[in-house]
């Protein structure tokens, strides 16, 4: 018996153990178990028959293997209440968060965090000129955004809370009684105003001019701020990709004068130094820099590339024409995929088009119909400026005289928090924006000792009964073309519907605001290009700086007549380049922009496509693709050979043989990519780390290159010398560097040069433009993707760009990439950046990325026969009975 004991007590505590671990795996399954319902919950229905209130008739949804939905249907009404449907499905949480932005109520989701942001966006008035702008259209345009309106509520009907998202079920952790209100036609224009603002020019540049004449001469900011280099890149219009072409009858805006003159004047800087103002400059950066880009984080890069090609070098006899948008690596892609077609195209239902649409607005932005196609990149002009404003107390001077601020007030919502009201004030110019924080935020003055010179009141002063003094301060107002109702609403359906370059235009002169360059090619043959936009006319100055508000002199007389912006039509030379480039050569009458993307990427496309052309080869589908996977550095071609005539550092020998021979392309696999992409952050910050103010880096674009090549040429420039870094020319600066490069590469990926490899550094992550940098691990994980290992960099084609005061990290993308057929829509071919579904873990969520990432891409179906054969699934929305 004594022998026995032990093995029945061995047996007792076996099966107490299996008990035990029975029931932790019961718990960890249903854990499991109800892990996976509560993600996949919200994944939407798509095949078989939903019945849904406000349809007319039924409507049928294709949707291939990547979840790209092709919408037909009877009448234009039911043709948008599908697309809200079907946004609403895949996306609805991006639409709310993004609704809550450009209506200045984060704060109702997120709490008193995010009050600061809804004070700037409220004090701009997104959402108060969208509402104007929704008073001002059509009937019939009025009832396309309430059909698109009424299909998204449709979704709401049936779907709340974990249903309609797994980030309902996030924010219910902060704020549990959050519940989505109906979708309203404003909520889809107010968008627009976000979209302009990501797109919004130089006012980053004239913020950082003002700032460096604190301590830089005028010619060290020129020298800064180079000018477009006409002579060697290519323009749009009278440039080497093409010639202008008069333009044919327009509308003209209202107001137009003649041209002012470009020169910037003497008295805005002299007011810079008069008044004090670098501290709310730089607030006002800092401002801008927290509001959410729904673009992406794109910072100075933002940008896109379009070209077309004409049907006499192309293979098929038709034009060619590609286009991929730089913009921020969010997630989802800021892009959604969609067809839109009238099962019979007739005036009643006109629609017959594909393409890219963002979601929460109806229509197409981007791609063709069965007749033409377009591409947009961003024309950048310069339709912002910053006022000095002289304010004493309720009041602002304007020539010589006191006028009343406009002021009114509005209540901010908070989650879990006390209402926040706030004081919005406004001059003849727009909305004062310096000093917000400061000014309606308690316990935040504390943080601004100075905040009397910034024209913030003074936590501690204190005003006398007998004799009150109000002191003149000097604040900082906005005037900005997106805050004035638009036609840009009624644009989109236009260019939609439009079938040949007559009708392309007349849409385009709906396009108020944003002002992009729209490109265009149709199955006639025919190319073309067109700006639109209101492009202020200003009295005088060039809007390169902040100007005296006080004074008349500096205000917008009017816009450029749309007859006047630049257009070109069949170019002789059959092929039209737009990379952010100069539209115009120096000889074009009115001012545009002063901060034109100088041109890197232009160049480079142009030279690609002389190239094919003189090879006598016709220009293909994959031809374009391949240009736009375009790796080729023009900053590497110029500073590498004078790094390799620099003294070599015995550290840095093997590290610097990776660039002999290199052939300066940024390809992921590339060593000499990796080490030259280190040696041009090190050497920008040698340069002008401490040399330059707070917040006026230079962050590694295209302005940097151009700054960088031209001290390059000056080898004794003060700027080489350092004495903080022991450097005392252009050749013992670059030695440092290569040593220092190669000691980082060392720690960065291993002491062997050779296997170093640019994709290993240059890393993107798709980040969720709501909780993806919440700062809580779990919840980031459960939306953000990454990292992926890509080439690419900026200013280059394949503009993969990153900041070099951050690191190597992505911060924007070819957001996607498109190349239309115009012979052969069905041989055209598209990718987005990520998926067509926005949540979380559906097989859609990042399909398309390994494709992004390799460059390769989807065929893009047209024809109804084969878009219905190459269906994965199909639903059908009918009427309820």
């Amino acid at each position: 018996m004594g022998t026995d004991a032990p093995r029945s007590r061995r047996p007792r505590r076996f099966r107490a153990l299996l008990t035990v671990l029975g029931i932790v795996m019961s718990v960890v399954l249903v854990a499991v178990g109800l892990g996976v319902w509560t993600v996949t919950r919200s994944f939407p229905t798509l095949s078989g028959t939903l019945a849904l209130a406000g349809f007319e008739k039924p409507v049928s949804v294709y949707r291939d293997e990547t979840g790209i939905p092709q919408i037909v249907a009877s009448t234009a009404q039911d043709l948008f209440r599908a697309e809200g449907y079907v946004h609403a499905q895949d996306r609805f949480w991006e639409m709310d968060f993004r609704r809550h932005v450009t209506a200045g109520r984060l704060s109702e989701l997120f709490g008193e965090s995010q009050v600061g942001t809804d004070t700037f966006i409220r004090t701009l008035g997104w959402r108060a000129v969208a509402e104007q702008e929704v008073a001002l259209l059509d009937p019939v345009t009025l009832g396309y955004y309430q059909a698109y309106a009424d299909g998204v509520n449709a979704y709401l009907a049936t779907h709340s809370g974990a249903d309609l998202s797994l980030e309902y079920v996030t924010l219910a952790l902060q704020n549990p009684d959050y519940a989505p209100e109906k979708w309203t036609p404003a909520d889809s224009i107010a968008w627009l105003k976000a979209m302009a603002w990501d797109l919004r020019s130089n006012l980053d540049d004239e913020i950082d001019r003002a700032l460096l004449s604190a301590n830089q001469t005028p010619e060290e900011i020129a020298a800064l701020h180079p000018a477009y280099p006409f002579d060697t890149h290519p323009t749009i219009v009278g440039g080497t990709s093409g010639e202008k072409q008069p333009a044919a009858d327009a509308p003209t805006a209202a107001g137009a004068s003649a041209p002012a003159s470009h020169s910037p004047t003497t008295t805005a800087q002299l007011a810079l130094a008069e008044h004090s103002v670098a501290r709310p400059l730089a607030n006002l950066r800092a401002t801008l820099a927290a509001v959410p880009e729904l673009l992406g984080p794109a910072g100075g890069e933002i940008g896109s590339n379009s070209w077309v090609v004409a049907g006499q070098y192309t293979d098929t006899g038709l034009p060619i024409l590609a286009n991929d948008p730089h913009l921020g690596a969010v997630m989802p892609s800021v892009w959604y995929q969609v067809g839109l077609r009238c099962s019979t195209v007739n005036a009643e239902c006109p629609f017959d088009v594909a393409g890219y649409s963002f979601s929460g607005l109806p229509g197409i932005i981007i791609g063709h119909n069965a007749r033409i196609a377009w591409g947009f990149t961003n024309l950048g002009p310069d339709v912002a400026d910053l006022y000095l404003e002289r304010v004493t107390g309720d009041n602002y001077e304007y020539d010589g005289a006191q006028k009343p601020l406009a002021v009114r007030g509005e209540k901010i919502t908070v989650a879990g928090s006390d209402d926040v009201k706030i004081q919005i004030r406004s001059t003849e110019h727009g909305p004062i924006v310096s000093g917000l924080t400061g000014t309606y935020f308690p316990g935040i003055a504390a943080d601004y000792p100075d905040a009397a010179g910034l024209g913030l009141p003074d936590p501690s002063a204190t005003e006398s009964a007998d004799a009150p003094v109000e002191t003149t301060t000097t604040e900082l107002s906005l005037q900005w073309t997106a805050l004035t109702p638009g036609r840009t609403a009624s644009a989109i359906f236009a260019l939609n519907m439009a079938t040949d370059w007559a009708g392309f235009r007349a849409a385009a002169a709906l396009f108020d605001v944003p002002s992009q360059n729209l490109l265009y090619a149709d199955v006639e043959g025919n190319i073309g290009y067109q700006a639109p936009g209101l492009i202020p006319i200003r009295a005088q100055g060039d809007g390169t700086l902040p100007v005296p508000g006080w004074s008349g002199e500096y205000g917008w007389t009017g816009f450029i007549p749309f007859a006047k912006l630049p257009s070109v039509f069949n170019p002789k030379d059959g092929y039209i380049v737009t990379a952010n480039n100069a539209a115009v050569g120096p000889d074009y009458p009115y001012l545009i922009t002063k901060d034109w993307d100088l041109g890197y990427r232009a160049e480079q496309i142009t030279n690609r496509l002389q190239a094919l052309i003189g090879a006598s080869a016709p220009i293909t589908v994959d031809d374009m693709s391949a240009i736009q996977a375009d790796n080729y550095s023009a900053a590497a071609a110029t500073l590498v050979p004078i790094l390799l005539e620099a003294k070599v550092p015995a550290s840095a020998k093997d590290a610097v043989a990776l660039l002999k021979g290199w052939d300066y392309t940024l390809d992921a696999e590339s060593a000499p990519a990796a080490y030259f992409s280190i040696i041009w952050k090190n050497l920008l910050a040698d340069l002008f780390d401490g040399v330059l103010p707070d917040g006026t880096a230079l962050t590694g674009g295209d302005r940097s290159f151009a700054v960088v090549a031209d001290l390059l040429a000056q080898p004794d420039s003060p700027r080489w010398t350092s004495t903080r870094l022991g450097t005392i020319s252009r050749d013992t600066m670059l030695t440092r560097v290569l040593a220092k490069s190669a000691a980082e590469g060392a720690t960065l990926m291993g002491s062997n040069p050779s296997r170093w490899t640019w994709g290993e550094i240059h890393t993107l992550e798709l980040t969720n433009a709501s909780f993806g940098e919440s700062g809580i691990a779990p919840i980031e994980w459960l939306f953000n993707r990454g990292p992926y290992p890509v080439g690419g960099g900026s200013s280059v084609v394949n503009a993969v760009g990153w900041d070099s005061t951050v690191g190597y990290t992505v911060d924007w993308v070819p957001s996607m990439r498109q190349v239309v057929s115009l012979a052969d829509l069905d041989g055209s071919t598209w990718v987005n950046l990520t998926g067509a579904s926005g949540h979380a873990f559906h097989p859609n969520y990042t399909d398309q990325t390994p494709l992004w990432q390799h460059h390769q891409t989807l065929p893009w179906l047209f024809s109804l026969d084969k878009v219905k054969r190459a269906a994965a699934n199909t639903l059908t929305l009918t009427p309820t009975r």
